[in-house]
Protein backbone atom coordinates (compact mmCIF):
# COMPACT_ATOMS: atom_id res chain seq x y z
CA UNK A 1 0.00 0.00 0.00
CA UNK A 2 2.79 2.45 0.81
CA UNK A 3 5.82 3.49 -1.14
CA UNK A 4 8.45 5.20 0.97
CA UNK A 5 10.44 7.98 -0.58
CA UNK A 6 13.47 9.01 1.48
CA UNK A 7 12.59 12.67 1.74
CA UNK A 8 10.34 14.69 3.98
CA UNK A 9 6.96 15.87 2.73
CA UNK A 10 8.19 19.43 3.34
CA UNK A 11 11.77 20.53 4.15
CA UNK A 12 12.65 21.03 7.81
CA UNK A 13 15.26 23.60 8.80
CA UNK A 14 16.04 25.08 12.19
CA UNK A 15 18.10 28.16 13.02
CA UNK A 16 19.73 26.95 16.21
CA UNK A 17 19.70 24.40 19.00
CA UNK A 18 16.54 25.03 21.01
CA UNK A 19 15.47 22.23 23.38
CA UNK A 20 12.68 24.41 24.83
CA UNK A 21 11.01 24.63 21.45
CA UNK A 22 11.61 20.89 21.00
CA UNK A 23 9.71 20.28 24.24
CA UNK A 24 6.68 22.09 22.84
CA UNK A 25 6.92 20.19 19.54
CA UNK A 26 6.95 16.86 21.37
CA UNK A 27 3.24 17.50 21.98
CA UNK A 28 2.67 16.95 18.27
CA UNK A 29 4.84 13.83 18.37
CA UNK A 30 3.30 11.88 21.21
CA UNK A 31 0.41 13.95 22.51
CA UNK A 32 -3.31 13.21 22.38
CA UNK A 33 -3.84 15.41 19.34
CA UNK A 34 -0.45 14.77 17.77
CA UNK A 35 0.48 13.15 14.51
CA UNK A 36 0.91 9.58 15.82
CA UNK A 37 -2.53 9.61 17.40
CA UNK A 38 -4.08 11.02 14.24
CA UNK A 39 -2.44 8.50 11.92
CA UNK A 40 -3.44 5.54 14.05
CA UNK A 41 -6.97 6.89 14.64
CA UNK A 42 -7.74 7.34 10.95
CA UNK A 43 -6.16 4.12 9.75
CA UNK A 44 -8.07 2.24 12.45
CA UNK A 45 -11.42 3.91 11.75
CA UNK A 46 -11.28 3.09 8.05
CA UNK A 47 -12.34 -0.49 8.80
CA UNK A 48 -15.79 0.61 9.97
CA UNK A 49 -16.40 3.43 7.51
CA UNK A 50 -18.46 3.17 4.28
CA UNK A 51 -16.52 2.55 1.09
CA UNK A 52 -17.57 5.95 -0.30
CA UNK A 53 -15.26 7.77 2.12
CA UNK A 54 -12.68 5.14 3.11
CA UNK A 55 -10.11 6.78 0.84
CA UNK A 56 -10.23 9.98 2.87
CA UNK A 57 -9.24 8.16 6.06
CA UNK A 58 -6.59 6.12 4.26
CA UNK A 59 -5.04 9.14 2.54
CA UNK A 60 -5.04 11.42 5.57
CA UNK A 61 -3.89 8.67 7.95
CA UNK A 62 -0.95 7.99 5.68
CA UNK A 63 -0.09 11.67 5.39
CA UNK A 64 -0.11 11.97 9.18
CA UNK A 65 2.82 9.53 9.28
CA UNK A 66 4.69 11.92 6.97
CA UNK A 67 3.91 14.72 9.43
CA UNK A 68 5.14 12.56 12.31
CA UNK A 69 8.41 12.18 10.44
CA UNK A 70 8.66 15.96 10.05
CA UNK A 71 8.06 16.53 13.76
CA UNK A 72 10.67 13.90 14.64
CA UNK A 73 13.16 15.67 12.38
CA UNK A 74 12.39 19.02 14.00
CA UNK A 75 12.82 17.67 17.52
CA UNK A 76 16.04 15.90 16.54
CA UNK A 77 17.51 19.02 14.93
CA UNK A 78 16.51 21.21 17.88
CA UNK A 79 18.14 18.89 20.45
CA UNK A 80 21.05 17.15 18.70
CA UNK A 81 23.64 19.69 19.91
CA UNK A 82 22.03 20.36 23.30
CA UNK A 83 23.97 19.69 26.47
CA UNK A 84 22.48 17.76 29.37
CA UNK A 85 22.15 21.09 31.22
CA UNK A 86 20.25 22.68 28.31
CA UNK A 87 17.89 19.70 28.19
CA UNK A 88 17.29 20.05 31.93
CA UNK A 89 16.73 23.82 31.69
CA UNK A 90 14.20 23.22 28.90
CA UNK A 91 12.16 20.92 31.11
CA UNK A 92 13.43 17.81 29.35
CA UNK A 93 15.59 16.54 32.21
CA UNK A 94 13.35 13.53 32.82
CA UNK A 95 13.34 12.74 29.11
CA UNK A 96 17.13 13.02 28.98
CA UNK A 97 17.53 10.80 32.04
CA UNK A 98 15.42 8.06 30.45
CA UNK A 99 16.15 8.41 26.74
CA UNK A 100 19.14 10.72 26.25
CA UNK A 101 18.14 12.65 23.11
CA UNK A 102 16.28 9.75 21.51
CA UNK A 103 12.74 10.44 20.45
CA UNK A 104 10.07 8.92 22.64
CA UNK A 105 6.31 9.10 22.31
CA UNK A 106 5.14 11.39 25.10
CA UNK A 107 3.44 14.75 25.28
CA UNK A 108 4.98 18.09 26.22
CA UNK A 109 4.27 17.41 29.90
CA UNK A 110 6.17 14.10 29.71
CA UNK A 111 3.18 11.73 29.92
CA UNK A 112 3.72 8.69 27.68
CA UNK A 113 1.56 8.17 24.62
CA UNK A 114 -1.43 5.92 25.25
CA UNK A 115 -3.96 4.16 23.06
CA UNK A 116 -6.70 5.96 25.00
CA UNK A 117 -5.90 8.94 22.77
CA UNK A 118 -7.48 7.09 19.84
CA UNK A 119 -11.23 7.24 19.45
CA UNK A 120 -13.30 4.86 17.35
CA UNK A 121 -17.04 4.75 17.97
CA UNK A 122 -18.04 2.66 14.97
CA UNK A 123 -20.58 5.24 13.85
CA UNK A 124 -19.11 6.82 10.70
CA UNK A 125 -20.52 10.29 11.28
CA UNK A 126 -19.52 10.33 14.96
CA UNK A 127 -16.02 9.17 14.04
CA UNK A 128 -15.67 11.80 11.33
CA UNK A 129 -16.74 14.55 13.72
CA UNK A 130 -14.08 13.25 16.13
CA UNK A 131 -11.58 13.49 13.26
CA UNK A 132 -12.61 17.05 12.45
CA UNK A 133 -12.11 17.99 16.10
CA UNK A 134 -8.70 16.29 16.14
CA UNK A 135 -7.58 18.24 13.08
CA UNK A 136 -8.82 21.54 14.51
CA UNK A 137 -7.04 20.87 17.82
CA UNK A 138 -3.83 20.05 15.95
CA UNK A 139 -4.20 23.25 13.88
CA UNK A 140 -4.59 25.28 17.07
CA UNK A 141 -1.55 23.60 18.68
CA UNK A 142 0.60 24.36 15.64
CA UNK A 143 -0.51 27.99 15.77
CA UNK A 144 0.36 28.25 19.47
CA UNK A 145 3.79 26.72 18.87
CA UNK A 146 4.37 29.19 16.03
CA UNK A 147 3.36 31.99 18.41
CA UNK A 148 6.08 30.85 20.85
CA UNK A 149 8.77 30.29 18.23
CA UNK A 150 11.28 32.87 17.06
CA UNK A 151 12.79 30.52 14.46
CA UNK A 152 11.70 31.66 10.97
CA UNK A 153 12.95 28.46 9.31
CA UNK A 154 11.08 26.21 11.69
CA UNK A 155 7.97 28.39 11.50
CA UNK A 156 7.83 27.86 7.75
CA UNK A 157 7.57 24.09 8.26
CA UNK A 158 5.08 24.54 11.11
CA UNK A 159 2.92 26.77 8.92
CA UNK A 160 2.90 24.05 6.28
CA UNK A 161 1.72 21.52 8.88
CA UNK A 162 -0.91 23.93 10.21
CA UNK A 163 -2.31 24.43 6.70
CA UNK A 164 -2.44 20.67 6.10
CA UNK A 165 -4.55 20.32 9.26
CA UNK A 166 -7.03 22.81 7.75
CA UNK A 167 -7.17 20.81 4.52
CA UNK A 168 -7.71 17.57 6.45
CA UNK A 169 -10.53 19.13 8.44
CA UNK A 170 -12.18 20.26 5.21
CA UNK A 171 -11.88 16.81 3.66
CA UNK A 172 -13.43 15.19 6.74
CA UNK A 173 -16.28 17.73 6.56
CA UNK A 174 -16.84 16.76 2.93
CA UNK A 175 -16.95 13.09 3.96
CA UNK A 176 -19.59 13.89 6.60
CA UNK A 177 -21.67 15.67 3.95
CA UNK A 178 -21.44 12.64 1.64
CA UNK A 179 -22.58 10.28 4.40
CA UNK A 180 -25.36 12.60 5.58
CA UNK A 181 -26.67 12.96 2.03
CA UNK A 182 -26.71 9.18 1.66
CA UNK A 183 -28.38 8.71 5.04
CA UNK A 184 -31.08 11.27 4.26
CA UNK A 185 -31.98 9.82 0.85
CA UNK A 186 -35.35 8.18 0.71
CA UNK A 187 -35.03 4.43 0.43
CA UNK A 188 -37.46 2.84 -2.05
CA UNK A 189 -37.70 -0.92 -2.08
Amino acid sequence: MWVYEKKLQYPVKVSTCNPTLAKFLIEQYGGADGELSAALRYLNQRYSIPDKVIGVLNDIGTEEFAHLEMIATMVYKLTKDATAEQMKEAGLGGHYANHDKALFYHNAAGSPWTATYIQAKGDPIADLYEDIAAEEKARATYQWIINMSDDPFLNESLQFLREREIVHSQRFREAVDILKDERDQQKIF
